[in-house]
């Protein structure tokens, strides 16, 4: 069964940089639509940011200007660089993806913590 693999979380002191990256652990049919949630405890998972096949994108308010979303249609992989970070930014961070022929997709998640 196809999966997708999260990586490049981990812990940054606030004001630092982490870029997360998300690919199929198989191959899969085209990609529509990556996107990436975050989830902090207590919270809804709220959308952070996606991208189009066409390069598309949208963010959330909160992270406009921060955060940066790329994908390669190529390898199936999607990309989220995370500037300025900040102590509200922290949560479990999943990526998605809407499959031709499957629906969506979802990672596993991983985890960012901002903190001094």
């Amino acid at each position: 069964q196809v999966q997708l693999v999260e990586s490049g979380g981990g812990l940054v002191q606030p004001g630092g940089s982490l870029s997360l990256s998300c690919t199929s652990s198989g191959i899969i049919n085209k990609v529509f639509n990556m996107d990436w949630y975050r989830q902090a405890p207590g919270k809804q998972r709220e959308l952070v940011a996606g991208i189009t096949r066409g390069g598309g994108t949208n963010y959330a308010d909160s992270v406009k200007g921060r955060f940066t979303i790329s994908r390669d249609n190529a390898k199936n992989a999607v990309n989220l660089q995370m500037n300025s970070l900040k102590p509200e930014d922290a949560a479990v961070y999943y990526c998605r993806f809407n499959v031709l022929g499957i629906g969506y997709l979802w990672g596993q998640g991983t985890p960012v913590t901002v903190s001094s």
